[in-house]
């Protein structure tokens, strides 16, 4: 079996705070240790928000134990501002600020999230993925027009993975494999309260992922934080993998 990682999207919430996953007594610091303890891998949302500085970026690394993966979301100045146009100097500064990173073995794939009103553009696509740096990468379509065949196979051509979205907002999100890893973002339950996934939507999906590890890496990372929910999730998931 191919190894699987699963993990939220963010640490640093407040709202975890007083039981609902951090200690009470427990300085922000010290969260991200604290949350290494019960998971090998993050999606760090925040560098989709602003550039980090690489001091901060160099502390994720130091503090975190051997093998902890972090997923990276690239700049929204790239993908939502230049919409993939101009990405020189763009990624070239996005990789400068993660550098400490990029320099350890702790730097997972790096996610691009498109916006919902991009609609499909094969041009621009051709030329993101050609300037592509080494290591691996993710997008995430979230207008129904590129989900094609033609899109797949360019993913594939360049070893690049079609993020698997699972949100009811967006139905027509495909479970295509384009390479030899894929990841998977949970926004929101369908079927639990208030978007917690219930037990039978988990173990739905605790199954695709014993098919699909068969040959394929898998990354998972839960975004619905509100209420600890994505903590619990991830949680049962993992103890059900046996991960």
């Amino acid at each position: 079996m191919k190894p699987v990682r699963v993990g939220c999207s963010g640490w640093n919430y407040e709202h975890w705070r007083n039981g609902v996953f951090y200690p009470p007594r427990c300085p922000p610091r010290l969260w991200l240790d604290y949350y290494a303890r019960h998971f090998e891998t993050v999606e760090v949302n925040a560098t989709f928000y602003r550039l980090p500085k690489r001091d901060v970026v160099a502390n994720w690394v130091r503090t975190s134990p051997p093998g902890f993966l972090f997923a990276v979301k690239m700049s929204r100045y790239i993908t939502h501002l230049k919409r993939l146009l101009d990405l020189d100097a763009g990624v070239r500064r996005f990789y400068e600020r993660i550098e400490p990173l990029v320099r350890s073995p702790k730097l997972g794939p790096v996610l691009w999230q498109l916006p919902a009103n991009f609609r499909r553009d094969d041009e621009r696509l051709v030329g993101a993925l050609a300037k592509l740096p080494p290591g691996r990468h993710c997008f995430e379509f979230r207008h129904e027009s590129w989900f094609a065949p033609e899109v797949y196979a360019l993913l594939c051509s360049h070893g690049a993975a079609l993020v698997i979205g699972d949100d009811p907002r967006r139905p027509f999100q495909t479970h295509e494999l384009t390479a030899d890893w894929t990841y998977i973002r949970f926004h929101a339950g369908s079927r639990g309260r208030r978007g917690n996934y219930s037990e039978t939507e988990l173990e739905e999906w605790a199954r695709r992922i014993e098919e699909w590890r068969r040959e394929h890496d898998v990354y998972a990372y839960f975004n619905n934080d509100w209420e600890g929910f994505a903590i619990k999730n991830a949680l049962w998931l993992k103890r059900r993998l046996g991960v």
